[in-house]
């Protein structure tokens, strides 16, 4: 799927010092299931799969901060996921080497969100006839 010009270009702006890392960590979120698609919401990249699955958080600080909204929902065990709330967890990452040293554990984060999610099977709802007898 072509990338979204407003995507890329969040990717150059957001925070240049971190534009390698954060565009890693993208490359492993969207590599790790096709189904996975990103956007922008609320100003970030937002990573989907039949509803929100994470976001960059704190773009501006010094380390990439991928904070999963549901994330203690997540089925799993996962060692670098940080937090805990009844709900959102989060992933840092200080440079490439740290997020190539976490990419298996994150594509297994998103491999696992996505098997969670309701499976549509792409039948279309039956109408209801409001046609009384």
């Amino acid at each position: 799927m072509p990338a979204d010009a407003e995507v890329e270009r969040w990717y150059t702006h957001a925070n240049p010092a971190l534009e390698e890392p954060l565009r890693r960590v993208r490359q492993i979120i969207l590599g790790a299931d096709r189904r996975m698609t990103e956007y922008l919401k609320h100003g970030t990249v937002q990573f989907a799969y039949e509803g929100d699955m994470a976001n960059f958080v704190q773009v501006k600080s010094k380390k990439v901060t991928l904070m999963f909204n549901v994330g203690a929902r997540i089925p799993g065990r996962f060692p670098h996921l940080e937090g805990s709330g009844p709900n959102a967890r989060f992933m840092r990452f200080d440079d490439v080497p740290m997020v190539e040293a976490r990419a298996s554990e994150l594509a297994r984060i998103v491999t696992a969100w996505c098997a969670s999610r309701p499976q549509r099977d792409g039948e279309p709802k039956k109408r209801r006839s409001t046609r009384k007898s």
